[in-house]
C-alpha cells in the first residue's frame, strides 16, 4: 500500500494511492495522517485496504500539495553505506555504521522549495532510501529489526559540503532548514523489499547525476534498525535516512564540480516507490 499525505483546506489529509488516483481516507474516517495509520496497527491497515477496494469511490483530481510524511522525534541516518561512494570521497568502506542526524524542522514534504542560505556555497544532493518506523525498537536483533519497520520512502540526505567537514562532526552542514526532504509517498513493509535490486537515481534538472540498486547498501536495513536501537531509543515515524550511491557533487576532482544553485531543480526516484522532487530556491 503506498500512503500519501496531503494539505486539503488548510489541513493535512491522508490518502492511498490507488490505479485509478489518491482516494481520501481522511475523508471516509479513516485517518487524517500516516502517523495516525501507523499508531492503528495492522488492524487499521486491514481497515483501509479493504476501503480502497471500493472502486465507487472518488479519487482526487489535479496536483496534491503534500504534507510531510510523518513527524518524527528523530531523524537518523547513516554514511557511506555504498562502497562506491565511500570510495569517490576518499575514504574506505566504513567497518561499522556511521550515524549522524538532522533536526527535525529539516525534514521537508515532496515539492516544496528548499531555501539555500547565501552564506554557503557548497551545496550537494544525495538520493536515500528512508525507512519509516512503526513501533518502539531499542536493543533489538537483525532478525527481528523489521518487524519494526513500518515502510519506506525517498529522501534527499542534502548537504552544505563547505560546512559539513568544519570537523569531524557532520552535522553542521546536514541540517539546515528543508535538509531533509521525504516521500511523496511511504510504501508499507510488506509491498517493498529493500534488499531487492531496486533500482534508486537521483536527477539534476532532467540530468542522471546517480544511479544504483538498493541491494548495494554495505549494511542492510535490518542491521541499521538493529544497531541503532542500540544506541537511539526509535519509535513510530521515526526516519532512518539509509546512505546514498556513487555519484555525489564531491566525489568529482576539484575543478569539476558544480554545486547545486537556487533554480535548480533535483529529483529522487526509487523503483517500486515513486518520484521526490525537491526544487532549489
Amino acid at each position: 500500500m503506498k500512503l500519501v499525505n496531503f494539505i486539503s483546506g488548510g489541513k493535512t489529509h491522508c490518502g492511498v494511492e490507488t490505479a485509478r488516483g489518491v482516494v481520501d481516507i481522511t475523508a471516509l474516517g479513516l485517518a487524517h495522517s500516516i502517523d495516525e495509520v501507523i499508531a492503528g496497527g495492522e488492524g487499521l491497515l486491514t481497515r483501509i485496504a479493504g476501503a480502497v477496494m471500493d472502486e465507487t469511490l472518488p479519487v482526487l483530481d489535479g496536483v496534491l500539495e503534500y504534507a510531510t510524511v510523518t513527524t518524527p522525534q528523530k531523524i537518523l541516518c547513516v554514511g557511506l553505506n555504498y562502497r562506491k561512494h565511500a570510495e569517490e570521497t576518499g575514504g574506505e568502506p566504513p567497518k561499522d555504521i556511521v550515524f549522524f542526524s538532522k533536526f527535525n524542522d529539516a525534514l521537508g514534504a515532496a515539492g516544496r522549495p528548499v531555501p539555500l542560505p547565501t552564506w554557503q556555497r557548497c551545496y550537494d544532493y544525495e538520493a536515500e532510501l528512508v525507512i519509516v518506523m512503526g513501533k518502539t525498537a531499542w536493543n533489538v536483533p537483525k532478525e527481528e529489526a523489521l518487524n519494526y519497520v513500518f515502510g519506506y520512502t525517498c529522501g534527499n540526505d542534502l548537504s552544505a559540503r563547505d560546512s559539513q567537514f568544519l570537523s569531524s562532526q557532520w552535522l553542521a552542514g546536514k541540517s539546515f532548514p528543508g535538509f531533509a526532504p521525504a516521500g511523496p509517498c511511504v510504501v508499507t513493509k510488506d509491498a517493498f523489499d529493500p534488499n531487492a535490486d531496486n533500482r534508486i537515481t537521483c536527477s539534476v534538472n532532467g540530468e542522471v547525476v546517480q544511479e544504483d540498486v538498493t541491494s548495494d547498501m554495505i549494511f542492510d536495513c535490518a542491521e541499521i534498525v538493529s544497531t541503532a536501537s542500540r544506541f537511539f531509543k526509535l519509535g513510530p515515524g521515526d526516519l532512518i535516512f539509509t546512505g546514498t550511491p556513487a555519484g555525489v557533487i564531491l566525489g568529482k576532482p576539484k575543478g569539476t564540480r558544480v554545486w547545486l544553485k537556487k533554480g535548480d531543480t533535483v529529483r529522487i526516484t526509487i523503483e517500486g516507490i515513486g518520484t521526490l522532487t525537491t526544487p532549489l530556491v
